[in-house]
């Protein structure tokens, strides 16, 4: 039994216990999805459905109003009461970002895992996945940093404080999550066509979206540059077998670093599990020649995403304001706000 836990937390199963974790976030994801939909039915129904109680936790899907409460909280001191968790949420990934590289991108992410799933879908299919050229992946990947600088300077520069608190005092951010439910349940044709067409290149091309796309990561991967905790590889035990570079999903020249400090980094320790030479590749602080246990890794993203959640409950940022009577008010007008 000490045998098989040992084998089972071992750093070789790290990346299996990673998608696990992943994967389990999304199916939490997609039951709060659920549960928040039938949320909205009872309203939308006029009270002829069963009433479930609405989950906070769908207000994760609410990055550029929290963006904008983000500003709100910092000049103001005001902590958004509409949608408190979206806030609670953002900073949360934030930190995670600041302390454990761009961990949440590859452990918690419910669209980094339906990416990994796709391109290793891919690999099997067609025994491998492809790669654009350097020159247009370098183009390419400047999207996502072209995206977070529109949103940051849309919000964080060019929005007033008055009009931070007009958009947060208006009826379309009571009913934000409402209206991001609505586009998943009645996507147009345009948006079907470009989920299908990014999944599709998705399967041929390792996280095509989170790659090129994803602002969110360009984000948390500029604020991960910081974090102490790196994948850190000790020369003296390197065999340079090139294995790590290879299955590197981002791409990233592992084999010739000191220490991974790649924005594109997400800590996701497929390069740790794949090592042949124990103790060359190895999660660290720095100047610590102590590595931190893959497994240990792992319950520093959970703790940490877990003390996020904690600290917004513990301090009442985390149940929204609106009462049932705002949501029986407002949850027929969604289809009429915003247009």
């Amino acid at each position: 039994m000490k045998n098989l836990l040992k084998k089972g937390l071992s750093r070789q199963q790290i990346p299996l216990w990673r998608q696990f974790i992943q994967w389990g976030f999304l199916v939490w994801c997609v039951f709060l999805g659920v549960q928040f939909g039938l949320f909205v039915r009872y309203f939308e129904s006029g009270g002829q459905t069963a009433y479930y109680p609405r989950p906070p936790g769908v207000e994760a899907f609410l990055p550029i109003g929290a963006l904008v409460s983000f500003k709100a909280w910092l000049l103001a001191g005001h902590f958004d009461p509409v949608h408190p968790a979206a806030l609670v949420l953002f900073l949360t990934f934030l930190g995670l970002a600041l302390l454990s590289k761009k961990s949440f991108c590859s452990w918690i992410c419910p669209v980094g895992a339906l990416e990994e799933g796709l391109w290793k879908a891919g690999h099997r299919l067609f025994g491998r996945n492809y790669r654009i050229w350097t020159w247009l992946d370098v183009g390419l990947r400047f999207i996502k940093y072209a995206l977070l600088l529109f949103f940051a300077k849309l919000i964080l520069l060019d929005m007033p404080l008055m009009a931070i608190g007009g958009f947060m005092a208006a009826p379309y951010w009571a009913i934000a999550d409402v209206k991001m439910l609505h586009f998943f349940t009645g996507m147009s044709t345009l948006s079907l066509t470009v989920i299908a067409l990014l999944s599709v290149l998705s399967v041929f091309y390792k996280n095509f979206w989170c790659r090129y796309l994803c602002p969110y990561g360009a984000l948390l991967g500029l604020l991960s540059a910081v974090s102490p905790l790196k994948v850190r590889r000790r020369r003296e035990l390197c065999s340079d077998c090139g294995t790590c570079s290879r299955v590197c999903p981002a791409r990233i020249d592992v084999q010739h670093k000191t220490s991974v400090t790649s924005v594109e980094c997400s800590a996701c320790l497929t390069c740790v599990g794949a090592c042949p030479q124990e103790g060359a590749l190895a999660v660290r602080l720095p100047l610590w020649k102590r590595s931190l246990p893959s497994w240990g890794f792992a319950l520093v993203v959970l703790l940490l995403f877990s003390a996020g959640v904690a600290s917004g409950m513990l301090t009442g940022h985390w149940e929204t304001s609106l009462t049932h009577l705002d949501y029986q008010r407002l949850i027929p007008l969604a289809g009429k706000l915003g247009h």
